[in-house]
């Protein structure tokens, strides 16, 4: 397995000055670091690949800067969707470019964006199509690319591992993978394990944190059943914390978290990573 970090843990956007937080990511044990993109994201992708690879850490990409809501590929209207594709492909291209091994998140639809109706027949269907060209893109490159269900306060796509199964079935394409979120999870589901057990062949990986966003361990997670069913399913993909860091001024506020959860990213990141680490070599000697 690999054990990481998303940068909001650290930093509010990622920049080419950003770059020491891949050294400290090395300092604190960690394997890889997720690097979120948007319109409002700016560098030099060659500057963070060879730091990176000089420090033979793996990356990962995701939507997380300025996205626009009307480039949905769930949308009604074909030319968002349209957009949403073309989106979407702009930051595979920087993904590559950097050398990110995945292209992650609620790539399906937008987040925020919770159409309160009963969806229409053709709206899996049509986003499906979009996943397929997205996968077959990110192919070329060599990028994988993840489906991160999310709750329904943050779509109404795919709040489960199911529903987000289903739209990879439907896509019918074997660039595209699963990624399960425990803070989402807490939200719609009441067995971890299962989740885990049904996602077997899919599951690229796991965004660990806490009910609260807080660092793993002490909340509602239920940690050992999600751990022993990675551990029977021998999941072997990538673990990443994932909080937004409350010391930055307010930039966990304006990510609509208002309660102090990760006032010290290293902290955060040190406590979290021995937490899953620990947890999963409990669970293998179970086994």
């Amino acid at each position: 397995m690999k054990f990481g970090f998303h940068c909001f843990i650290l930093t509010e956007r990622w920049t080419d000055d950003a770059l020491p937080i891949l050294d400290r990511a090395v300092a604190l044990d960690a394997d890889c670091v997720e690097i979120s993109l948007g319109d409002d994201v700016h560098f030099s992708p060659q500057l963070t690949r060879s730091r990176a690879e000089g420090l033979g850490l793996t990356l990962v990409a995701s939507p997380g800067g300025v996205w626009p809501v009307e480039c949905d590929l769930s949308a009604d209207d074909p030319a968002d969707r349209a957009r949403g594709l073309a989106w979407h492909q702009r930051r595979l291209d920087t993904a590559a470019a950097f050398g990110a091994v995945a292209y992650t998140g609620a790539l399906y639809g937008h987040p925020g964006t919770v159409l309160r109706r009963t969806p229409p027949v053709d709206e899996y269907p049509r986003t499906a199509e979009g996943l397929h060209a997205l996968a077959a893109y990110g192919a070329t490159l060599g990028v994988e690319v993840v489906l991160e269900p999310m709750s329904h306060f943050r779509t109404h796509v795919a709040n489960t591992p199911a529903q987000a199964l289903r739209l990879i079935g439907l896509a019918d394409h074997p660039n595209l993978k699963l990624l399960l979120d425990t803070y989402h999870m807490v939200t719609e589901l009441r067995d971890y394990g299962q989740a885990v057990r049904e996602s077997q062949g899919r599951l690229w990986g796991l965004h660990a944190c806490e009910n609260d966003r807080g660092a793993p361990g002490g909340g509602l997670v239920p940690w050992d059943a999600l751990f022993s069913a990675l551990r029977e399913t021998d999941f072997d993909g990538y673990a990443l914390l994932e909080s937004y860091n409350s010391a930055l001024g307010d930039f966990a506020v304006r990510r609509g978290m208002f309660h102090n959860v990760c006032p010290d990213g290293e902290a955060f990141i040190r406590d979290g990573l021995a937490f899953v680490k620990n947890g999963l070599r409990a669970a293998e000697a179970d086994l």
